[in-house]
């Protein structure tokens, strides 16, 4: 498992550019960045990898070009690329200036476009082709300004597709020669306190934030990670999640430089089930919608086999549960139990889960919204323990977490070293810590601290602490339901035993300032059409919400979630909707939360007509 690699300074004098090279000193010839090429995919097993020293030899060249281009230390400098090389060895080569990237969501509405660079105060941008081009070019200054950029305007773009490039400057062509004894001085400038990135929140309501993280936050984070984490050595990481949003640009940044680990970049999300597959990786991190989605195909999968295996399945996973249940009492499990579940795992389970790719894994975890407790219950009965995480983009990612050696399963864990939580009157977590942001940016460039006088940040969610020293979180403040009867009501909670269901995929609870509580479905596009086989039902998956069968089945989930809340929480009149929610449609942020104001907003008729001529 993970061993303490060498640190060359003091922990909290550490910067991303020190590690890189320790890197190259005591693992150079070690890979560092996969990805598949043009001509090739996870198919044919074509990709092109470099070395961790061939990596700071890239990045040392692309300093020098964007530093030919005019980039100083300080300043900021938008990058929309996607998860492909250009956009993390630029990340990286930024960062060795002392300049601050910060990524941008690709599915970004103009107007948010627009906000960050004019909030941003940035003059240069690196997006990846024409259609991202298209997007940025309404912003550029005009040649016929003054050479000063205005606010809002940025003086250049570089495309990195070389066949878009157009007037553009190419990132291919970035100057390449580099004069070594300049970089190490450059990046040798760099001190840990200052920032590594700004990342702006996903805008689940208002304008997104932009939030300063210093190069201290992520190498704490990544030494508190280490603490509860078993990994092996160099461990390779899927990279699929949009650096935009802290989760992956710790995990697919900033932790592999801290732990000299290999980075797998996925630039298309649909191709990761095969790219699991053919690496069968150690160690895989998905948000709470990505595990169920893996779950509801492996459901689907698990119906088609034949009566006899499933029965099999399902002891195994018995087995497997109670195995669970003695970890997490901390009690070892008795000799029987142990036997029993070995059997279990190598003769049902792991031959199950290996077409998947998912049978050498040893760490799993998931964060950004509350996990629904029957996909965990689902994966702890196939051996695989999601060891929940919880945290913000201000406390740098993951604060909390359940481990190995301790962990309770509907938890967010405990607080990782260096870092404090409390809950206030009202239940709402308030934290401190040295992974805690240094502020907000402000349109001026100064920060605003987003602390107390005694340094407590407030999350805006709400939760408890158990005996134990766990978290469990209910909600966000701003997203809990009050109604009109003043009871206080947490829409994830009811959303999640509503989903619990294998036919609905997706839900929204709606009641703030209502007498009772109403709900928008969405059926699971993995579970639904597998479903309707099974019952002899034959339409065009887009007819099945509208089928009476269908409707029948979800009426009676509806039902089976009520037996299970009380009388406030209760859903008392739904609607299930036609086609899934995604970022695309503009329901879920780039990090597939609910925008729960575009959904309300986007049915608002529906809404209202669940309402009428009801008593």
């Amino acid at each position: 498992m993970t061993t303490i690699l060498r640190l060359p300074k003091e922990p909290s004098e550490l910067t991303i550019p020190d590690l890189l090279l320790r890197n190259v000193q005591d693992h150079g010839d070690l890979p560092a960045l996969s990805w598949y090429t043009d001509d090739g995919d996870e198919a044919d097993g074509k990709r092109t990898t470099l070395t961790w020293a061939r990596a700071r030899h890239r990045i040392a060249e692309l300093a020098a070009g964007l530093d030919a281009l005019g980039v100083t230390p300080g300043e900021h400098v938008l990058l929309m690329m996607g998860n492909r090389p250009e956009h993390w060895l630029t990340d990286l080569a930024l960062v060795h200036l002392g300049a601050v990237p910060v990524s941008v969501y690709g599915t970004a509405a103009p107007d948010q476009i627009a906000h960050i660079v004019r909030h941003s105060r940035a003059s240069l941008a690196v997006v990846g082709g024409a259609e991202e081009r298209a997007r940025w070019e309404p912003l550029l200054e005009p040649e016929r300004e003054p050479e000063r950029t205005a606010p809002g305007r940025i003086r250049r773009l570089v495309v990195a597709d070389e066949d878009a490039v157009g007037p553009h400057t190419g990132w291919h062509t970035l100057p390449r020669p580099y004069e070594p004894g300049t970089f190490e001085q450059t990046w040798r400038r760099v001190r840990s306190g200052d920032p590594v990135t700004v990342v702006y929140t996903s805008g689940t309501t208002g304008d997104p934030k932009g939030v300063v993280i210093s190069h201290r936050n992520v190498v704490l984070n990544g030494i508190a990670l280490d603490g509860i984490a078993e990994l092996p050595d160099h461990a390779d990481h899927i990279c699929y999640l949009p650096f935009a949003h802290i989760a992956e640009r710790m995990l697919g940044i900033y932790l592999p430089v801290f732990r000299a680990s290999h980075v797998h970049l996925c630039a298309d999300p649909t191709r990761v089930a095969a790219l699991v597959r053919e690496l069968r990786p150690a160690e895989f991190f998905g948000v709470p919608r990505v595990w169920e989605k893996l779950a509801a195909a492996v459901r689907a999968g698990l119906e088609a086999l034949p009566s006899e295996r499933r029965a099999a399945v399902a002891e195994a996973a018995k087995v497997a549960r109670a195995h669970v249940r003695c970890r997490e009492r901390g009690t070892p499990p008795g000799p029987e139990l142990a036997s029993a579940y070995e059997k279990a795992r190598s003769e049902v389970l792991r031959p199950l889960l290996a077409p998947a790719g998912f049978d050498r894994l040893v760490w799993t975890a998931s964060a950004s919204a509350p996990m629904p407790p029957d996909v965990l219950d689902f994966w702890a009965g196939l051996g695989i323990v999601i060891m929940d995480a919880w945290g913000l983009t201000e406390t740098t990612g993951a604060l909390t977490l359940n481990g190995p050696a301790a962990f309770r399963l509907g938890s967010v864990g405990r607080p990782l070293a260096g870092t404090e939580i409390r809950t206030a009157p009202d239940g709402e977590i308030l934290v401190r810590g040295t992974t805690l942001f240094a502020g907000y940016l402000r349109p001026d460039g100064s920060v605003e601290p987003g602390t107390d006088a005694d340094g407590w940040f407030a999350t805006g969610d709400i939760g408890r602490i158990d005996e134990d020293g766990f978290l469990w979180v209910t909600d966000r403040k701003k997203e809990m339901i009050v109604t009109s009867t003043g009871k206080n009501i947490s829409p994830a909670l009811v959303e999640n035993a509503l989903k619990e269901h294998p036919l609905i995929g997706q839900a929204l609870v709606h009641g703030d300032g209502r007498s009772y509580l109403v709900a928008l479905l969405v059926l699971d596009g993995e579970t639904a059409p597998a479903w309707a086989a099974r019952n002899g039902i034959d339409v065009p998956p887009g007819e099945l919400a509208a089928h009476p069968a269908v409707r029948a089945e979800v009426d009676r989930a509806v039902a089976a979630a009520n037996a299970r809340l009380s009388g406030a929480e209760q859903v008392r009149r739904h609607r299930l909707l036609a086609g899934e929610w995604t970022p695309a449609t503009g329901e879920l942020t780039p990090s597939l939360k609910l925008r729960r104001e575009v959904v309300r907003a986007r049915y608002r008729e529906v809404i209202e007509g669940l309402y009428e001529d009801h008593v």
